[in-house]
């Protein structure tokens, strides 16, 4: 009875990384071994920027309602108390565009959370 190499097995499991591997920078998309742990890292790197890429979006919304807020006499921190305070559930995705997209809209917002800072 003849050996079992696993000939056609192997090389399309080697293939399916190589293709994976598409793109990549010197060896690590034509040699096996170097492909594979270069695929397996970008894996843990697509997990991870899955979760920060949310962190960074928080980010540059927080920085833009705060740019907004200044120019209307408030700090994000005001702001974003005064919102409560007065009853406004506007997330920040909505306050940021808010502020890019309609500045008059944003400072109606402003002048709520102004009012009720006030009282």
């Amino acid at each position: 009875m003849p050996r079992v190499k696993g000939g056609i097995v192997s090389r399309k499991r080697r293939k399916k990384v190589l293709k994976l591997a598409k793109g990549y920078f010197g060896s690590k998309h034509t040699l096996y071994k170097v492909a594979n742990q270069q695929v397996m890292k970008s894996w843990m790197y697509s997990y991870r920027d899955r979760r920060q890429k949310k962190r960074d979006f928080r980010k540059l919304w927080i920085t833009r309602i705060n740019a907004a807020a200044r120019i209307n006499g408030l700090s994000y921190s005001r702001l974003m108390h005064g919102l409560k305070l007065a009853g406004i559930e506007v997330n920040r995705k909505m306050l940021a565009d808010l502020a890019v997209t309609d500045e008059k809209a944003f400072a109606q917002l402003a002048d709520a959370a102004k009012a009720q800072l006030s009282k």
